[in-house]
């Protein structure tokens, strides 16, 4: 009895340092989801028993994360011991340390320098640490509780620095997007520097990091206080077993619960979001970064999915000819697809602001595309619609999958046509992996790799400003007017996105302002300030624009796809070739090019799933999606397929308002109990069929 005793008591003590940090790490999450519920960005209502199953469900899921998250800290309780200091033992593992630090810093091709970025100097810096404490308490055995108890503040450190820090980022990032952690936070994760870069540029980065600072040293110098004499008296080997069983225990149900609670959903959106945990999502979109079609979705015969998609072109094939029955016009083509351009920011749609004057006034003298829809929200999926002009996938875009090579696109066509096809951009284009794509797809690319020192004004992490791109675009125009070949040319600006910083002077708020208006009203200007220089060059006539938004500024609403959050302007204006007019019906961001290359009357072969919009067999419709959620507009409805081969239907009805019809931006959207299976039919058959082609190549050149 006394040992069982013995053995609850020692249970008890060795558990603190848990048990605090783990209370600590359950207030804040409440308080992060206490914040999600007000925050602005949360645009839905929550009755009261939605509000304690929110945080109920959230309570169970942090409880859990916290289990498996605490492994680390179990592990360095399981491996503190003092007999592994003693002769012979401690010299061997001294110098197995010294040894693995020596092979991580002096072997070119170790295991950490082949996994790329960072890892390296991250192990270097682990182990080296480890091996310096190591010797110390071997050589220094009367300092050995002084050494370790420095050790553990550290571990707790960095634990409760970690919890801080986490919570932060999910406020960031929500403010951003709406939602928890997903594919965006992992990329985030990858392209470091950028990020990084971003953080500095746009948040009070040392007020904010010293208030973590000090708070963090707050917090775990209490619990250091309350825990640390569990380290005076170390457990035996007996003991760490039935501790190690224990927790093992707890994370094998952790780790099966998870998943469970993941797939915990509602019609509310938000709800969903506020009750989920960060981490697992973070986790869940690393190592997902293509979803599988046919593991997750609805899915109908792949015959009938093809034959039901094909139909809506004149020949029911993938591969079709395109015949013109006009002469080609071999003008030369730029397409400029605009950083997080919604079309609210335009005064067209009602904005009154005046941040899009150009626009504007270049909108009402070219072809424009009122009622057109965003496939994503990312640039990488606004590229993807323009280059490959097929509907989005589930998971990543195609731009940064393994398998983005030799691929049908834009700049293939033109290229067959004898064109010099380029891929313009501000920032380093390894960033979103466009470099590879859009290299491994025979265009040229012209990044800030090429610009000379003087030919910078302004940059920020994203790149350089747009006006400083848009005079290396005249720049590289020109030259490729003197090859006597025509051209096509994509530019991708980068100035409308936070810190939205630019070169004062040029409009009328400053730089400093950081402000979303900012960003967009100096895109404006430096657009003006191209088409300006433009107009000055012997091309700039036989030249067809077509300038477009790559997404909107936000994707986060009441619903999975709100429709005013893929909204986006879009037009084709060319100087005496394009007649100003205006056109209203329904259309996606892949049927720009196809229509682009009509107007041209392109003849080639084509396996676009976009259309032209002036054919007599195009049908109104839109594809808009996230990462797994896939929605097809059509018909005043709006059907959403979803991994666990979920199925919902919306009803679209406009909200009022004083603009005309072809501007107003806002629908209500309603849940159908009974949708109509026709179009949930079409909807599987263009996801189903653009995944099985694309996994089975069929959509490469």
């Amino acid at each position: 009895m006394k040992i069982n005793k013995d053995s609850q008591y020692m249970f008890l003590k060795k558990i603190k340092p848990f048990l605090y940090l783990g209370i600590f790490y359950l207030i804040i999450s409440l308080i992060i989801r206490t914040v999600f519920f007000f925050h602005p960005i949360t645009t839905a209502s929550f009755g009261f028993f939605e509000v304690v199953k929110v945080l109920l469900i959230g309570l169970v899921n942090d409880i859990f994360v916290f289990i498996l998250a605490s492994s680390i800290l179990a592990l360095y309780f399981l491996f503190l011991s003092n007999s592994k200091y003693k002769k012979p033992y401690g010299y061997s593992i001294l110098g197995a340390l010294v040894l693995f630090f020596l092979y991580i810093w002096l072997i070119p091709n170790n295991i950490f320098k082949q996994y790329g970025g960072s890892i390296m100097e991250i192990a270097l810096v682990f182990v080296g640490i480890k091996t310096f404490f190591f010797g110390l308490m071997l050589f220094l055995p009367t300092q050995r509780i002084k050494i370790r108890n420095t050790l553990y503040f550290i571990t707790l450190l960095l634990y409760v620095l970690l919890i801080i820090f986490n919570g932060v980022s999910e406020y960031f990032f929500y403010n951003e997007f709406g939602v928890r952690y997903n594919f965006i936070a992992v990329d985030y994760l990858i392209y470091t520097n950028e990020v990084i870069g971003n953080i500095m540029e746009s948040y009070p980065v040392v007020p904010l990091f010293s208030a973590i600072m000090i708070v963090t040293l707050a917090i775990t110098w209490f619990i250091y206080k309350k825990t640390k004499d569990e380290l005076l008296e170390l457990p035996d080997f007996k003991q760490k077993m039935v501790l190690l069983g224990s927790f093992m225990v707890l994370c094998a149900l952790s780790a099966l619960a998870i998943p469970s609670l993941m797939q915990i959903r509602s019609d509310n959106v938000f709800a969903d979001e506020i009750e989920a945990n960060g981490l697992p999502k973070f986790y869940w979109a690393f190592t997902h970064n293509e979803l599988d079609y046919f593991q997750f979705y609805s899915q109908i015969n792949q015959q009938q999915a093809e034959k039901n998609f094909l139909s809506q072109y004149p020949q029911h094939s993938l591969s079709r000819a395109v015949v013109a029955e006009q002469p080609e016009v071999k003008k030369n083509v730029v397409l400029i697809s605009i950083e997080s351009l919604s079309a609210d920011f335009m005064e067209h749609y009602g904005n009154t602001q005046k941040i899009t004057p150009f626009l504007d006034s270049l909108a009402d003298k070219s072809l424009m595309f009122t009622n057109l829809y965003a496939t994503g929200n990312r640039t990488v999926r606004g590229l993807e619609a323009l280059t490959l002009c097929i509907p989005p996938t589930a998971g990543e875009s195609v731009i940064k999958r393994d398998d983005n090579k030799n691929k049908f696109t834009t700049g293939s066509v033109f290229k067959s046509k004898g064109y010099d096809v380029k891929f313009l951009y501000g920032g380093y284009s390894y960033f979103d992996n466009m470099q590879d794509f859009f290299g491994g797809n025979g265009y040229g690319i012209v990044d800030r790799n090429n610009f000379k020192p003087e030919e910078i004004t302004f940059a920020n992490v994203w790149g350089v400003a747009d006006e400083d791109m848009a005079r290396k675009a005249i720049q590289v125009m020109n030259a490729e007017a003197k090859s006597g070949k025509p051209f096509f040319n994509h530019w991708m600006t980068v100035s409308n996105h936070r810190p939205f910083t630019y070169p004062d002077g040029r409009i009328d708020i400053p730089g400093t302002a950081k402000s979303r208006e900012g960003g967009v009203k100096y895109t404006d200007y430096s657009l003006k300030l191209f088409f300006d220089m433009a107009r000055k060059q012997d091309w700039y006539k036989n030249t067809v624009f077509v300038i477009i938004a790559d997404h909107c500024a936000s994707s986060a609403g009441k619903t999975e796809l709100p429709m005013d959050k893929y909204r986006i302007p879009a037009m084709v204006f060319s100087e005496g070739f394009i007649q100003p007019q205006k056109f209203n019906a329904l259309m996606s961001q892949i049927d720009i090019m196809p229509t682009v290359l009509g107007l041209l009357n392109f003849s080639y072969q084509s396996k676009f799933l976009g259309q032209d919009v002036f054919k007599p067999e195009f049908q109104p419709k839109a594809y808009v999606a996230t990462y797994q959620d896939l929605g097809f507009i059509k018909g005043e409805r709006l059907t959403i397929i979803s991994p666990v081969k979920k199925v919902k239907q919306y009803s679209l009805e406009l909200e009022k308002s004083d603009l005309k019809p072809e501007f107003k931006l806002y629908y209500d959207e309603k849940l159908l109990k009974n949708p109509d299976q026709k179009l949930v039919d079409d909807a599987v058959s263009a996801y189903q069929s653009t995944s099985y082609w694309l996994k089975t190549k069929q959509l490469n050149r």
